[in-house]
């Protein structure tokens, strides 16, 4: 393995340990209050963006890497929508 591809494995696995943990607790608690929505935005159309580097680069450890970031974000997105918009009007 070059140090390319070690870094670059590195970036993957704290990209997708940084996501999981706070996806998986915002399905759980559906607690978005914390949650920037302008962060998360930015964050997933980053990752989409990632994504298509990868594909047009033949990239696939870019592009699988934040296809799940990319997952996880629009997630948190989608309930932080939820949240703000339509469960306070109730």
């Amino acid at each position: 393995m070059d140090l390319i591809t070690l870094f670059g494995s590195l970036a993957a696995i704290c990209m997708i340990l940084g996501y999981a943990p706070q996806a998986i607790t915002t399905i759980r608690t559906r607690d978005t209050d914390g949650i920037a929505m302008a962060t998360f935005c930015m964050m997933g159309l980053g990752s989409l963006f990632f994504i298509i580097q990868g594909v047009m680069m033949g990239n696939w450890p870019l592009w699988v890497t934040n296809t799940i970031t990319f997952i996880c974000s629009a997630i948190i997105f989608g309930i932080k929508v939820y949240n703000d918009y339509f469960k306070k009007k109730k």
